[in-house]
């Protein structure tokens, strides 16, 4: 089961991000300027966003194993279409798909563990569950730019015969599912998650952070392809090796946050991620490499502290709260994006680099009033 987990959410995962190191290669394929082919990424983060939080509520009512196989199936058809499309828009089209029935393959999952395993057997699953899903963001990567560079098409045939074939897997393999929880009288509603600052702070931390990291990561590509730098596709997704910094930073945020406190952890990684960005300005090669591990140290210590502070304040409805922070984050990459590619058709890579320093200041401005309340 252990495994089963873990190749589905890293093969979901890391569908989404397929195009992203080949963003020069469809400019050139499609006649598509860097804002619209950069669209193969930010639908499908739009499509989660919408679709998060209705699968939430179908997996507390309806048996999660279907939905599973149910989303697998879609998912599998929508990565096929992708790599048959013959112009850019059956393209988005596959990709916006995709993205809305990622929640089936990932979110659902999670409430199917919580539900199915006993708390001994759940930490486990759930750590396999947390590496899959920077294994998967990191092999999307090196999928389609080193390992099968100038072939992206096959990048989605391989995604959707794994996704297929784990989905059915999992639907014949997984064991059955404990009931559905009882409903919560008082449970607080979405709405209410937003209103009170305990609950908004993370939100608003890991909003901040994902959309400077989503626009960095989707903009380096075309910033390292051109003069002075002229990368290949191979090596630019050879950088993408720069996220596992995430995978040591997640639990070591989490000592610090427990040590220090929550507003001065979310200030180091405000801190490190700025001095990232302002280092990424750099014309040497080593310094961006160097910029990207800092930008991946500084993403990851908000992101990892952002989801424990909330878990921490959360006494009841972990799902709900949980489901609307993945909502909330997936949320922020798809508006860096797509601010980014307003930006960058006039000032280029240093207007992603100012549009990020200046939305630092909402973390910065969390863990801020986190250590005055604090200090109360």
């Amino acid at each position: 089961m252990q495994a089963l987990v873990f190749g589905l959410v890293a093969s979901a995962i890391s569908a989404v991000y397929f195009t992203q190191p080949v963003l020069p290669q469809l400019s050139r394929e499609f006649a598509a300027s860097p804002p619209v082919a950069s669209l193969t990424v930010s639908l499908v983060i739009l499509g989660i966003t919408l679709s998060c939080l209705p699968f939430g509520v179908l997996a507390d009512r309806w048996p999660v194993k279907p939905i599973i196989a149910l989303g697998g199936g879609a998912t599998a058809a929508c990565l096929a279409l992708a790599a048959m499309s013959p112009n850019l828009a059956v393209l988005l089209t596959a990709r916006l798909g995709q993205g809305l029935f990622f929640p089936a393959l990932t979110s659902c999952l999670a409430a199917y563990l919580a539900r199915t395993l006993p708390p001994s057997r759940l930490s486990v699953a759930m750590g396999s569950y947390v590496s899959a899903t920077v294994v998967g963001g990191l092999m999307g990567r090196l999928l389609g730019g080193f390992f099968l560079a100038g072939h992206w098409r096959a990048c989605f045939w391989l995604g959707a015969f794994l996704v297929l074939g784990l989905s059915l897997a999992a639907l014949a393999w997984l064991p059955p599912q404990g009931p559905p929880p009882a409903r919560q009288k008082q449970a607080p509603s979405y709405a209410s998650l937003l209103r009170a600052w305990p609950t908004l702070a993370p939100y608003l931390a890991t909003f901040g952070s994902m959309f400077v990291f989503a626009a960095v990561f989707n903009y380096i590509t075309y910033h390292l392809a051109a003069p002075p730098f002229l990368a290949s596709t191979a090596l630019i997704s050879l950088l993408y090796l720069t996220y596992l910094t995430g995978v040591a930073l997640g639990p070591l945020a989490g000592r610090m946050a427990g040590r220090v406190g929550a507003g001065p952890t979310l200030l180091i990684g405000v801190g490190l991620f700025a001095a990232a960005l302002l280092l990424a300005l750099a014309s040497s090669l080593p310094l961006v490499v160097l910029a990207l591990v800092l930008v991946c140290a500084g993403h990851f210590i908000i992101h990892a502290t952002s989801q424990g502070l909330l878990n921490l304040r959360l006494d009841h409805s972990q799902g709900r709260g949980n489901s609307l922070y993945v909502l909330v984050y997936y949320l922020g990459g798809w508006a860096g994006i797509t601010a980014a590619g307003a930006l960058w058709g006039r000032w280029a890579w240093p207007g992603v680099i100012c549009l990020g320093l200046a939305m630092l200041l909402l973390p910065a401005w969390v863990g801020w009033v986190e250590i005055k309340r604090r200090d109360r």
